[in-house]
C-alpha cells in the first residue's frame, strides 16, 4: 500500500517536472548552434531537446546494430548459436523478469498474480523445473488444487524436481486424510533425499500411526545417523517404539519376542515406565525375581509410579501382608520423600491393619498436597482407628473436590489418557505424553463445594437438621466400606484400601 502510494507520488512529480520544462522552453530565446564543415545549423530551445532524445535513440540503436553484427561474425566463424542467443537474450531478461514478479507475489500473499506471472515466466523462458514450482505453490495459495496437484505430477517427472512434486503431493493427501497414499510416498520421499528432516519426521510420525514399529525404529536411526535428532532423544524413542512393537507382539502371543522387546525397551530408557513393568513380567515369566527387582528398584528411583509397584508385587503373589510390608521396603527407601512412595507405605500398612503406622507413612500428605487417592487413604485410616462415620465421610466428600493426581497426559495438547501410549490419541504427536498433575481446574457446584465435608460431618452427628434435612444426604451418600485387602499392596488405591464410594 506505501509502496504504490510512494509511486503514484513520484509519477505526479515527473509529469509535473516535464510540464514545467516545455514552458520553460518555450519562453526562453536563443538555441544551439552548430558549425559542420562550413554549414551552421541553429535549432530552437525545443528543437535542441527533440534533437538531444533523437540523438540517444539513434545512439542505442547504433549499439543494437553493433550487438547484432557482432553476433553474425561469431555465426559465420562457426559459433552456431550466436544468433539464436542474441534473440533469445531479450526473452530470457522478460521471463526472469516475470519470474522474480511471481516470486514476490507469492510471498506477499496474491496467489493469482503469482499464478499469471509464473505463465508469462514460462513462455518466455521455458524451463519449466523453475516455472511449475512457483506455479503448484501459488495455485496452492489461490485454492486451486486441482492445479496444484497437475503441477506437482509434472514435477515428478522430471528427475531434477521428483522430490518437490512427490513433497508436494504428500502433503495434499495429508490434508485429505488419505494416510495410505501419504505413508507410500513419504517412503517414496525418504528414498530420494534420506536427509531431509521435514520427510523423516512425517514418515516417522505415519509409521507410528500405522503401527510400524519396525519401519518407524529404522527412520529414527536414519535421523540418528544424518544428525536431526540428539543422541539421548534417539535412545528415548527407540525405547518407546521396542516397548509399541512389544506390546503388538504380545497380542500375537508370541511371549518370547514380548521379552526380549521389553527387556531391550527397559535398558534404552529406565525411566519409561511401562517398559520396566513389562520387562519385569517378562523376569517373573522366565523365573528370575532377583532381575526384576533390580529392575523396578531402579526405574522408581527415577520415577515413582503405581504400575512399578503393582509389578513389584506380582514378584510374590502369596506372600502375607506382613512379609509384603517387609519385602516393599527395599523398594520404598530408593525415594522416601516421593508422594507415591508415601502412600504406597500407607496402603501396605493398611493392608497390615496397622493404622497407626499408616497414618505416620501418609505425614500431612492429605493436607500439604491433597489427592483424591491420598485423601481416601485418609479416609481408610480414620474407619480403621474407629473414627466416627462424620470424620469418615467428610474425607470422602473431600476425595470428590481434590485433584485426582498424577496422570498420562500429552505435553503438546494436555489430553489426559487413561493409559500410556506412543501416540498422542487427541494430537497424534508421537512420544508426548508425561506422568504429571493436570492443571487445576475448579468446578462450580451448588452450594459450595468446599462446605460438602461440613455439611456431611453436621448430618452424621445429627445437628443442623432443621436446616438441612438428613434423608436428602442421606440418599445421596452412601456408607464407605473401606475393607483392608491383606493380599494387595500393589500401589492401587481401591485394591489396596478396599472400595470406597461417594456420590454427592
Amino acid at each position: 500500500m506505501l509502496w504504490s502510494l510512494i509511486k503514484i507520488i513520484l509519477f505526479v512529480a515527473a509529469v509535473a517536472a516535464m510540464a514545467l520544462g516545455a514552458g520553460y522552453l518555450l519562453e526562453s530565446e536563443g538555441g544551439v548552434q552548430i558549425t559542420v564543415m562550413g554549414s551552421e545549423y541553429t535549432f530552437g530551445p525545443l528543437q535542441s531537446v527533440i534533437a538531444v532524445i533523437a540523438l540517444v535513440v539513434a545512439v542505442w540503436i547504433l549499439l543494437k546494430l553493433l550487438s547484432l553484427l557482432v553476433a553474425t561474425w561469431r555465426f559465420l566463424n562457426g559459433d552456431e548459436t550466436a544468433l539464436s542467443r542474441y534473440f533469445d537474450r531479450n526473452r530470457e531478461r522478460k521471463g526472469f523478469d516475470a519470474l522474480s514478479e511471481g516470486l514476490m507475489a507469492l510471498a506477499s500473499g496474491e496467489g493469482r498474480v503469482a499464478m499469471s506471472k509464473a505463465a508469462k515466466a514460462d513462455k518466455y523462458l521455458n524451463k519449466p523445473e523453475l516455472t511449475n514450482l512457483l506455479t503448484a505453490q501459488a495455485a496452492e495459495m489461490a485454492g486451486d488444487r486441482r492445479k496444484a496437484e497437475e503441477t506437482y505430477k509434472k514435477l515428478v517427472a522430471n528427475s531434477a524436481t521428483r522430490f518437490v512434486g512427490v513433497r508436494g503431493i504428500m502433503r495434499q493427501k495429508l490434508e485429505d486424510g488419505d494416510t495410505d497414499t501419504a505413508l507410500a510416498l513419504a517412503e517414496k520421499a525418504f528414498a530420494i533425499k534420506p536427509k531431509h528432516e521435514e520427510t523423516q519426521d512425517v514418515l516417522l510420525r505415519l509409521q507410528a500411526q500405522k503401527e510400524d514399529w519396525a519401519g518407524a525404529r529404522q527412520t529414527l536411526s536414519a535421523k540418528l545417523k544424518h544428525g536431526s535428532l540428539p543422541r539421548d532423544v534417539h535412545r528415548r524413542r527407540d525405547a518407546v517404539l521396542a516397548l509399541s512393537e512389544a506390546k503388538t507382539i504380545l497380542s500375537d502371543e508370541s511371549s518370547i519376542e514380548v521379552q526380549e522387546k521389553a527387556i531391550e525397551a527397559s535398558k534404552l530408557s529406565p525411566d519409561l515406565v511401562p517398559a520396566a513393568a513389562m520387562a519385569a513380567r517378562s523376569y517373573i515369566e522366565q523365573q528370575k525375581p532377583k532381575l526384576a527387582m533390580r529392575l523396578l528398584k531402579k526405574a522408581w528411583a527415577v520415577q515413582p509410579h503405581p504400575d512399578l509397584a503393582a509389578a513389584f508385587a506380582e514378584i510374590e503373589p502369596d506372600e502375607t501382608p506382613a512379609q509384603r510390608l517387609k519385602r516393599f521396603m527395599a523398594l520404598t527407601r530408593t525415594a522416601p520423600d516421593n508422594p507415591e512412595t508415601k502412600m504406597l507405605l500407607a496402603e501396605l500398612h493398611i493392608a497390615n491393619e496397622d493404622f497407626p503406622e499408616a497414618r505416620r507413612a501418609l505425614g500431612d500428605l492429605a493436607e500439604s498436597d491433597p489427592t483424591a487417592r491420598s485423601v481416601t487413604l485418609m479416609a481408610a485410616i480414620e474407619r480403621g482407628e474407629g473414627a466416627d462415620d462424620a470424620i469418615v465421610r467428610g474425607w470422602l466428600a473431600r476425595a470428590v473436590t481434590v485433584s485426582r493426581g498424577p496422570q498420562w497426559i500429552c505435553d503438546n495438547c494436555q489430553h489426559i489418557h487413561a493409559e500410556w501410549g506412543p501416540i498422542c490419541e487427541n494430537c497424534e504427536s508421537f512420544d508426548t505424553l508425561a506422568w504429571k498433575r493436570p492443571p487445576d481446574a475448579e468446578m462450580a457446584m451448588p452450594g459450595g463445594v468446599q462446605m460438602l465435608p461440613l455439611i456431611v460431618g453436621a448430618l452424621a452427628d445429627g445437628t443442623a437438621a432443621g436446616t438441612v434435612p438428613a434423608t436428602t444426604v442421606d440418599d445421596g451418600i452412601e456408607d464407605a466400606e473401606l475393607v483392608p485387602d491383606a493380599d494387595d499392596g500393589t500401589g492401587d488405591t481401591g485394591e489396596a484400601t478396599g472400595k470406597e464410594d461417594a456420590k454427592v
